[in-house]
């Protein structure tokens, strides 16, 4: 296993004993909270009709299938070992419930990986077509460290829910994910390429950041056939871009790429600046002079007290009740600044202050000119690029055939609701009008009064609540470096060195520790007690 691989490991167990010291507040499913304005308008169906949508009426259970994907073990797939423990379940809110009635796709599990899917009847196309992605997302524990973002599966006519895993391909990523430093609202899609074949993700270089209150959220994507796309969070548009110029790695490479067999030559000069070779130090520079000399016309000052000392004894301070001079010694009061002292300009011998040299020139360096020989910055020649090729048309995405929510997440009681994937931009604002704007209102007006004591202001929080809060920042700052330890370690010190510090200094003292332990076990077994010294009198010294 690779170093950085194990790194990850131990920050993931030390974030883990952070989180074990909480267990008592935390449970396997979404807490029931007292009726928050119970009274509720009744949930209605939509009469909206779209390729696919969702709102867990109860046929939706038999539409959704959970993962029974298994672990990979040395190549082997392991029957005893679930990728995904992670349970699921369709059931109302119980924070903030805004229609009574109204189901969605909840994570029950904390800490845990969970995945799940559904399949549409008929594959959904993009080709040639404006495609919409809507769906909307309620945090009822709110998110410390996990995603909740959808995946859109590829279409696949072989497909099983069942086996459906990270591995599983997608055509486009969108949604909120959180951890640690990283807050944003997800935009990838896959790309293939038309040379090579090969698929590629592509980033979405600036991404919007998510919502982590406990209302429902609505989030939209829509990719349009001139290859623009828009992310809608809460029916407001955060951002605007195009497929082509918005993404890396880019949907086309460059045309001209570096020559890989060009290479600098050896005579080549690319210092811009040399000491100038001809420069000489001057016959009256001197290089010894220190940069301080004494002030030979200074004064001492009138009030100066030459006999009076800078501190004395203090003479409000007396001897301990319990003070022992046969076992503390004498005693002797501290001392404090003599207060005559603070009156005058100062006590005790005056000497000459330093200034600074007139003469003092420093060490003599030669100064800096434009290097005669000089080439400029070498770069390699270039050379049409064998992979080049031009997809003007990258919003034609294919078909789709599926959804799925394939997350690793602290917090459960994520919900999922009202799920949109079509063509129809109208429809899709029509949907988030008539499901997510009217629950909104209602949850709001219950958030205004309700506030639970885990959203007090840190100014209201007791001593042992800032110490909890601080350990649960501490625990998902823990988890997101060992997530970027395992990708790319050099990236992760750079980006958390204070986290990378923390590790630095978990790991060390473990070592210590280890080692002193090693080096007592070997002592008691192998190396004996020695005789304590004999001092004067025939005694045994003793240690205290």
């Amino acid at each position: 296993m690779q170093l950085s691989k194990i790194l990850a490991l131990s920050v993931w167990a030390l974030a883990s004993l952070v989180r074990a010291s909480e267990s008592d507040d935390v449970e396997d499913v979404v807490p029931e909270e007292p009726a928050l304005d119970s009274v509720s308008a009744p949930f209605t169906p939509t009469n909206i009709v779209a390729p696919f949508l969702e709102q867990f009426l109860p046929e939706a259970s038999k539409r959704w299938i959970s993962s029974e994907a298994k672990k990979i073990v040395d190549g082997i797939e392991d029957d005893e070992l679930l990728r995904f423990r992670g349970l699921w379940n369709i059931e109302e809110p119980t924070v903030f419930p805004g229609f009574s009635g109204d189901r969605g796709l909840v994570v029950k599990t904390p800490a845990s990986h969970h995945a799940i899917s559904a399949s549409f009847k008929e594959p959904i196309e993009t080709n040639g077509k404006t495609f919409v992605a809507q769906y909307e997302v309620k945090l009822q524990n709110g998110l410390e460290c996990g995603g909740a973002y959808m995946k859109l599966l590829t279409a696949d006519s072989e497909f099983m829910p069942a086996q459906f895993s990270d591995k599983t391909p997608y055509t486009i990523m969108f949604g909120p994910d959180r951890c640690g430093t990283t807050n944003k609202v997800h935009f990838i899609f896959r790309h293939k390429n038309p040379k090579t074949g090969e698929v590629e993700e592509k980033h979405l270089t600036e991404t919007p950041q998510a919502k982590f209150d406990k209302k429902s959220n609505v989030y939209t994507l829509v990719v349009r056939p001139d290859n623009s796309f828009e992310m809608l969070v809460n029916d407001e548009s955060v951002k605007k871009g195009s497929l082509l110029t918005d993404f890396v790695p880019p949907v086309n490479p460059p045309k001209l790429i570096d020559d890989p067999e060009d290479v600098k030559p050896a005579d080549w000069v690319d210092t811009a600046k040399i000491p100038d070779p001809e420069a000489k130090k001057p016959a009256d520079w001197d290089e010894e002079a220190p940069r301080e000399i004494i002030d030979e016309d200074a004064t001492m000052p009138e009030d100066w007290l030459v006999n009076e000392p800078k501190s004395i004894p203090d003479p409000e301070s007396t001897k301990p009740d319990d003070w022992d001079e046969e076992e503390d010694g004498e005693f002797t009061a501290p001392t404090i600044d003599n207060p005559k002292c603070s009156e005058v300009s100062g006590c005790g011998p005056w000497t000459k202050p330093m200034k600074p040299n007139p003469d003092y020139k420093g060490k003599w360096k030669a100064p800096i000119i434009d290097n005669p020989a000089y080439k400029g910055v070498w770069a390699p020649k270039q050379i049409e690029n064998p992979a080049y090729f031009e997809d003007k048309e990258p919003s034609n995405m294919g078909q789709i055939g599926a959804i799925g929510f394939e997350l690793w997440t602290m917090q459960n009681g994520i919900l999922f609701d009202n799920i949109y994937i079509g063509n129809s931009e109208k429809d899709a604002k029509a949907f988030r009008k008539e499901t997510w704007a009217a629950k909104y209102k209602i949850e709001s007006e219950k958030e205004k009064k309700h506030t639970p004591e885990a959203e007090k202001d840190e100014a209201d929080m007791t001593m042992w609540q800032k110490v909890k809060s601080q350990a649960v920042k501490f625990r998902a700052r823990m988890y997101s470096f060992a997530f970027a330890l395992a990708e790319d370690p050099m990236s992760a010190l750079k980006e958390d060195p204070i986290a990378a510090g923390a590790v630095g200094l978990v790991v060390i003292y473990f070592a210590t520790t280890f080692v002193t332990l090693l080096m007592s076990t070997y002592g008691i077994f192998f190396g004996g007690s020695k005789a304590a010294a004999p001092v004067a009198g025939g005694e045994t010294k003793k240690d205290q």
